[in-house]
């Protein structure tokens, strides 16, 4: 079942769009479920709503796959502000360096991330049978960027993460740095990829800094969190088809163990 709800926030001081997927028993049974919060939400569920007409199509994988828990699908704002919210800082020198452009966006990932910490989680651990101390987060490109800083900041709460062709490079210095000093010894499993074709074939530049970038932050984060996995996926590219192919591979690793 997939259930629109749209939630009022007072730290981003608009009301959010929010898509709640639960089980086909959900309801049925006494029973509690581990909770999943994804990025771009639209994009999570259903062509229909997808942006571009193409989805993760996660429904039909999970229907398909029995997994037992609940995802919660937060739809993005559109254009440059979906930038400043996915990313906690403004774009640095790695970015502007890799990608030849000198402007800057970016700055409100801490307050999306709060919305998400204070209001969102509540909400759903109060209106859901939820485990409130088995919740995950996970993301696409900014997604991932800021599916990371989440599990960096707050390890006791997201204690699992994906981050699927993660944007890295656009917090690249300041989410080193977090992940250096970040305890994550709460986390119990962390996944990352990204394609050799990114940014398109004619683009080896921007596609070599984008492995580069993901690589560096793998590295960092890896001997705290285990077990980790880091994926380069030859001839993956930047956009939903290839990203739903992905699904099988992060989804199951993700929430392997969950019962």
């Amino acid at each position: 079942m997939l259930k629109v709800l749209s939630i009022n926030s007072m730290c981003l001081n608009d009301s959010r769009r929010v898509r709640v997927y639960t089980p086909d028993d959900y309801g049925e049974i006494e029973k509690s479920y581990p909770v999943v919060y994804m990025h771009d939400g639209q994009n999570v569920f259903r062509d229909q709503s997808a942006i571009g007409g193409i989805s993760l199509n996660l429904e039909h994988f999970l229907d398909r796959n029995k997994n037992e828990v609940i995802v919660v699908g937060i739809d993005s704002k559109p254009g440059e502000q979906r930038k400043v919210e996915y990313c906690p800082w403004e774009n640095g020198d790695y970015s502007r360096n890799m990608m030849k452009d000198e402007s800057r966006i970016g700055g409100g990932g801490k307050q999306y991330i709060e919305f998400v910490v204070q209001e969102l989680k509540p909400y759903i651990d109060k209106n859901y049978h939820t485990r409130p101390d088995q919740s995950a987060m996970a993301g696409i490109s900014l997604g991932g960027l800021i599916s990371t800083y989440a599990m960096c900041k707050y390890p006791n709460l997201f204690k699992r993460a994906a981050a699927i062709s993660s944007a890295f490079f656009r917090n690249q210095e300041e989410m080193e740095q977090l992940a250096h000093r970040a305890d994550l010894s709460p986390v119990e499993r962390f996944y990352v990829d990204c394609g050799t074709l990114e940014a398109g074939s004619d683009e080896e530049t921007i596609n070599q800094g984008f492995i580069e970038s993901n690589q560096r932050m793998f590295d960092i984060v890896k001997p705290k969190i285990e077990p980790s996995k880091f994926k380069i996926i030859e001839g993956g590219e930047h956009n939903y088809t290839h990203f739903r192919r992905r699904v099988p591979e992060f989804f199951p690793f993700l929430i392997e163990g969950w019962k």
